[in-house]
């Protein structure tokens, strides 16, 4: 595949663009300058340097981001600052989507791809991938409110009850809640629906994969191997 066209697969601009930044000597390869943007190299496995940072050739781009609080999932945010503003430029200007959404004052783990039927397989409410939060209530955390949690809470506007997949005890006011729907401010809901309040709400899981604990706020990376097979696994023979 020629130089100027892996770039372009890659988020580095229109074909022209690309070319641009290879003949300006922005793109080295094994620490030599190339500048013939019509070279032919064999893309999986390519590590590139663009401007003294490297690269690795995706085919698709599959990432995880540790969400901080204060942005909107949106191109086009209304109150706060974009969450793509915490991506590097190539990975947006490859048309990558959140898988999902988090609220605003919602943190954790944000996973996104420019792979449809991925993005699909895993945030679509008919696959019931479990997602699980870690939640700070304002009150302590009865254990007949986490019965109820697990039995079903019904909300306003829903036609039967919600119930969460999981929920364990964390501390006096804190439980780990799994659920496998996406319904508008679920867990907020839920959670106020057997008497309580959410105070700060953190995605800690999405099916096998946990948030990194090396991962800090508003820090992002590529999914290993490992990690995509524990995603794919939960929606295996669906």
């Amino acid at each position: 595949m020629q130089l100027e066209r892996i770039l372009h697969t890659q988020g580095f601009g229109s074909r022209k663009e690309c070319r641009a930044l290879i003949r300006n000597g922005r793109i080295s390869i094994a620490g030599e300058e190339i500048d013939d943007p019509f070279v032919d190299l064999e893309p999986n496995g390519l590590s590139f340097s663009f401007d003294g940072e490297i690269w690795i050739y995706h085919p698709q781009a599959y990432v995880m981001l540790n969400k901080p609080a204060g942005y909107e999932c949106s191109h086009q945010p209304k109150h706060h600052a974009s969450i793509y503003s915490l991506l590097p430029p190539p990975l947006n200007g490859r048309g990558v989507q959140s898988l999902g959404r988090l609220d605003e004052d919602t943190t954790g783990l944000l996973l996104f791809s420019d792979d449809g039927k991925f993005i699909h397989a895993i945030s679509s409410g008919k696959r019931k991938v479990p997602k699980t939060y870690r939640v700070t209530a304002k009150h302590a955390v009865s254990d007949e409110q986490m019965a109820t949690l697990l039995a079903g809470v019904q909300l306003v506007d829903e036609p039967a009850p919600i119930f969460a997949a999981g929920c364990e005890r964390m501390s006096e006011n804190e439980i780990l809640l799994t659920v496998t729907e996406g319904r508008y401010h679920q867990v907020k809901r839920m959670v106020a629906g057997v008497g309580n309040r959410v105070e700060a709400l953190c995605r800690v899981a999405v099916g096998g994969l946990l948030l990194p604990e090396d991962l800090a706020p508003g820090q992002w990376r590529w999914l290993s191997n490992e990690d995509l097979a524990q995603l794919l696994g939960i929606t295996a023979g669906t």
